[in-house]
């Protein structure tokens, strides 16, 4: 494995492979992102710890995620088991994904505690599920300045988790060379990551406009409501589609065979 150093255009590229390989499986790809989130939710409702526990989920879920991408990239179609893939490689990588779902959650934690600076916690109590969003809230200074500061700090720490998992599953990396060479990855790549991400803002900013106008032409605010869900949740699992040519794109090396 050796790291690969790509063209600021190539984030643009890997937006334009995800979507395209999304409509060769988009509903297995759709369903198992709904299963990400149905799973997700479930943990959020146990009584301790369940928002920590579903926080541990993502980075094995994002890796289930892109295997799933990479089944239909090979013209396979993606079983949901896949959601899963990162635990049935045995045991050694299972305590890996495990110990970096843990650091994943931790990290996040603490992500949300210094946010409680600006609010004194309402963006993190919102978040890990304690409380309720209203108008009220969404319109407060102090929330929105909590809401940016997370974003602000969240965007170098999924640095150190976006290939972490792909690293452990397909090429056997140890559990910290995982995080040190996803980082590294990320930070000389950092001007396709820019596009990438300018890219999938625009286009979640332009869908959700796009369904405002319909819905206000046809005089049916719940229409808008009705295709927001469908709509975000095709482009999520193109997103996660895309985040796979991402991996690929950023080492040097055919992954080992799942």
């Amino acid at each position: 494995m050796k790291l690969n150093v790509v063209k600021a255009r190539t984030g643009s590229l890997w937006v334009r492979q995800g979507i395209r390989n999304f409509w060769r499986q988009p509903l297995a790809l759709s369903g198992l992102f709904l299963l990400f989130m149905a799973i997700a939710s479930m943990t959020s409702l146990l009584s301790y710890g369940g928002s920590f526990l579903g926080l541990m989920f993502i980075p094995v879920a994002s890796l289930g995620l892109m295997a799933a991408a990479r089944e239909a990239d090979l013209a396979r179609f993606p079983m949901p088991t896949m959601l899963i893939i990162g635990f049935r490689q045995g045991a050694a990588q299972s305590k890996k994904m495990v110990l970096l779902g843990f650091l994943y959650a931790l990290l996040f934690c603490f992500v949300l505690v210094l946010s409680s600076m600006f609010d004194d916690g309402e963006f993190a109590r919102m978040y890990m599920g304690g409380d309720g969003l209203n108008e009220d809230t969404v319109i407060n200074e102090d929330f929105q300045s909590a809401a940016l500061f997370s974003l602000f700090l969240y965007l170098p720490l999924s640095t150190l988790f976006w290939h972490a998992p792909g690293l452990i599953h397909w090429h056997a990396q140890p559990l910290v060379k995982s995080i040190f060479f996803s980082f590294m990855a990320c930070w000389a790549n950092w001007r396709a990551f820019a596009v990438f991400g300018l890219t999938w803002a625009s286009i979640f900013l332009t869908t959700s406009l796009l369904l405002s106008l319909v819905s206000l032409l046809f005089e049916e605010g719940q229409l808008s409501m009705m295709l927001m869900l469908p709509a975000m949740l095709m482009l999520a699992a193109m997103f996660f589609s895309s985040s796979y040519y991402s991996f690929r794109d950023c080492f040097i090396s055919e992954p080992l065979e799942a």
